[in-house]
């Protein structure tokens, strides 16, 4: 198995682990309230999805 005959410095090995980061969310417009949303998710202030309501989103009941 091949070895290397020196060390790594650190610039290289950073520079290597440069692009590890996280990349941001895919957020699209909602076509029926126009909230960023998550692509191919229901909407959570509409509920709606590809142009129909699948999830029907009331207020929140205050407790009697």
């Amino acid at each position: 198995m091949a070895l290397p005959k020196r060390k790594h410095c650190q610039a290289r090995r950073d520079k290597r682990r440069a692009n590890w980061r996280l990349s941001l969310a895919g957020l699209t417009k909602c076509p029926q309230c126009a909230r960023p949303i998550m692509s191919h998710r229901v909407c959570p202030s509409c509920g709606f999805y590809r142009g129909r309501q699948i999830v029907e989103v009331g207020k929140k009941q205050e407790p009697s």
